[in-house]
C-alpha cells in the first residue's frame, strides 16, 4: 500500500449527475480531506455547487464553488488526484493530459476500463495520440478494490467499475477463481436497476410514464458492461449471459446468478470460500444462507451484500447480489481507490 498521504488535494471534474452529486457529498464529509475542488466545464461561469445539488449544504460550512475547468489551475493548486465523473469520449481526452502533468486520476467513465479493443469498440472512443492511448490502457488499472486491491495502491490511472459489473463480479470471482463452478455449462446473470443508473439525462425509458409501474429488459446481448465481465472474470462470451431489467425505483441494483457445480457440494464449503475471499474486504457484506439480500437493505450504503442458496441435489446454486448503483456501483468505490491510492483504509469516510 502507498504511503499515507497527509492533505491532498482532490478536485473533481463533472459534478451535475447523480453519481457526481454523490461523489461530492462524500468528499465534502471525508474525514482526511481539507480540500477539495469541483470543476463544471471550461469557459462557464462559477456558480455555488448548492445550486447544482441543494442536499449538499452545510450549515456553517462555506459552500463550495463549482469553477470552469482549468488545467492552469489545477497544476497551480498542486491536484494530487483528480476524479472525472465525465462522458466516456471526454474522460479518454481528459486522463492522459492529467497524467503528463503528473495529476494521479480515477476515472467513473467506461473510457478506461477494457483492456480489450474489440470489447472496448461498444465505446466508440477515438485518440489523439493512439500510440500514447494504448501505453495508458495497458499501464489502467480496473478499481475493484476486493480484486486488485495492490494494483489501486500504486496505479496512476485507476478506471472505476461499472455498477452492474461490480454486483455481479463480486457474485462470482470467489467461486470461479476455486475452480469449482461448471463454466461450459453457462453462467446467467439477471440483473436489475433502479432508474438513477440510466443517468440524470432524461430519456424516453427513463421517462416516469415508462418507467412508473413496469419491468422492462434491454440492451439483450449488447450491453456495455459485459465486456468488464469477460476480462475480469476470465470468461468466453459463450460461457455467460447477462440481461440488465430497467426497476421503477430511483436506485438499486439486484443480480440473481445462476450457475452449476462440477461436482456437489456443501454450504458449508460454499460460504468458506466467499468468507476466505472477501476477509480483507470491510465493503462486502455475507448474508449467512439461506437468507438472501435485498435493495432495501444495502440502498444509500456503500456496501455490496452477497446471498446464496444451493440446491439439494448440491450441484445448483443461486446467488443474489445487491448494491447501491450510485454509491458501491460508482462513487462510493471511487472513493474507496481513493483512499487506497493515499494509503488509507479504504472503507475510510464511507461507513
Amino acid at each position: 500500500m502507498a504511503n499515507p498521504a497527509v492533505n491532498p488535494h482532490i478536485a473533481v471534474a463533472g459534478v451535475s449527475g447523480y453519481a457526481g452529486a454523490e461523489l461530492a457529498r462524500l468528499l465534502l464529509h471525508h474525514p482526511r480531506l481539507a480540500t477539495v475542488t469541483f470543476y463544471g466545464r471550461a469557459g462557464e461561469p462559477s456558480i455555488p455547487l448548492t445550486e447544482l445539488h441543494p442536499q449538499l449544504v452545510i450549515p456553517g460550512r462555506v459552500t463550495p464553488q463549482v469553477l470552469p475547468f482549468d488545467w492552469e489551475k489545477l497544476a497551480a493548486d498542486h491536484t494530487d488526484i483528480l476524479f472525472l465523473a465525465l462522458p466516456h469520449e471526454q474522460s479518454r481526452e481528459f486522463a492522459p493530459e492529467a497524467l503528463a502533468r503528473g495529476i494521479r486520476v480515477i476515472d467513473l467513465s467506461g473510457a478506461w476500463r477494457l483492456q480489450h479493443e474489440d470489447l472496448r469498440a461498444i465505446y466508440k472512443l477515438t485518440d489523439a495520440d493512439p500510440a500514447l492511448a494504448a501505453t495508458l490502457q495497458a499501464e489502467a488499472v480496473y478499481g475493484a478494490p476486493e480484486l486488485h486491491r495492490d494494483g489501486i495502491a500504486t496505479a496512476r490511472l485507476v478506471a472505476n467499475p461499472g455498477c452492474y459489473a461490480t454486483s455481479i463480479i463480486l457474485a462470482l470471482a470467489p467461486l470461479v477463481e476455486s475452480g469449482l463452478v461448471d463454466i461450459e455449462h453457462g453462467i446467467i446473470c439477471d440483473s436489475k436497476s433502479g432508474v438513477s443508473g440510466a443517468g440524470k439525462a432524461a430519456t424516453a425509458k427513463t421517462h416516469f410514464m415508462y418507467a412508473a409501474d413496469n419491468l422492462s429488459a434491454y440492451n439483450v446481448f449488447g450491453h456495455r458492461h459485459m465486456g468488464e465481465l469477460l476480462e475480469q472474470l476470465h470468461l468466453e462470451e459463450s460461457q455467460i449471459q447477462f440481461t440488465p431489467h430497467l426497476l421503477p425505483i430511483p436506485r438499486g441494483i439486484l443480480s440473481t446468478i445462476y450457475l452449476r457445480f462440477l461436482e456437489p457440494t456443501t454450504p458449508e464449503a460454499v460460504t468458506k470460500v466467499f468468507a476466505d475471499f472477501y476477509k480483507a474486504s470491510p465493503l462486502v457484506r455475507l448474508h449467512p444462507t439461506p437468507s438472501l439480500p435485498q435493495i432495501q437493505y444495502v440502498v444509500r450504503t456503500n456496501y455490496c451484500d452477497l446471498g446464496f442458496e444451493l440446491a439439494k441435489d448440491g450441484k445448483r446454486l443461486v446467488i443474489v447480489s445487491c448494491l447501491d448503483n450510485l454509491l458501491k456501483g460508482a462513487a462510493g468505490q471511487a472513493v474507496e481507490n481513493m483512499n487506497l491510492m493515499c494509503g488509507w483504509p479504504e472503507q475510510e469516510g464511507l461507513l
